[in-house]
């Protein structure tokens, strides 16, 4: 039989939300959670094990299920975001096409937005160059995904390149409208 423990992962869990939340310092931890090094490593044991990935993925599931749907993702929509970045040189980069300074965000959610995978670079890299990395992260973690929606940022070969490597069919959703001057959602994305 082991030790009993002094706090309860309870507290620690606290803890832990206390600082993401508040985006602190693990050393400025308040005092009335337990010590920053319990938290830390509660924190660490439990990002190795995947624990975050495994609650995650059992809640989507349920909210899934809750709305009627397949307890399993069929549906993934891409798209990337260029942002600013900080004072980190070697991650600045220039895209062109938005003209920002930064970085690069891509990303894939199922239909009711919730992230199933997301990949950062710099931003001068093209979708169409990025999406077979993404791909690979999709992959390892919603291998029921079978067609993903894009935008015209993926068209050309990387459609054939995705099916034959992955097995998904991607499908490229382009506006029908030429007025780009003000934003309209597109049904399909």
């Amino acid at each position: 039989m082991g030790r009993k423990r002094k706090y309860s992962l309870r507290s620690v869990w606290n803890g832990l939300l206390y600082v993401v939340k508040t985006g602190c310092q693990w050393r400025m931890l308040l005092k009335e959670f337990p010590n920053w090094q319990l938290v830390y490593y509660y924190y660490r044991k439990w990002v190795e094990a995947e624990i975050f990935d495994m609650l995650l993925d059992s809640l989507r599931s349920k909210v899934w299920v809750s709305q009627g749907q397949k307890a399993r993702a069929t549906l993934g929509i891409m798209d990337t975001q260029s942002v600013r970045w900080g004072n980190n040189r070697s991650l600045m980069s220039y895209d062109g096409n938005k003209k920002v300074k930064g970085i690069k965000r891509h990303i894939v959610v199922d239909k009711n937005g919730f992230l199933l995978a997301i990949m950062v670079t710099v931003a001068h890299i093209q979708d169409s160059k990025a999406v077979v990395w993404l791909m690979r992260i999709l992959q390892d973690s919603f291998a029921s995904i079978q067609t993903v929606l894009a935008d015209g940022g993926y068209q050309g070969d990387i459609i054939e390149t995705v099916k034959l490597k992955f097995g998904y069919f991607l499908k490229v959703v382009m506006r029908k409208d030429s007025n780009k001057t003000s934003f309209k959602t597109i049904h399909k994305r």
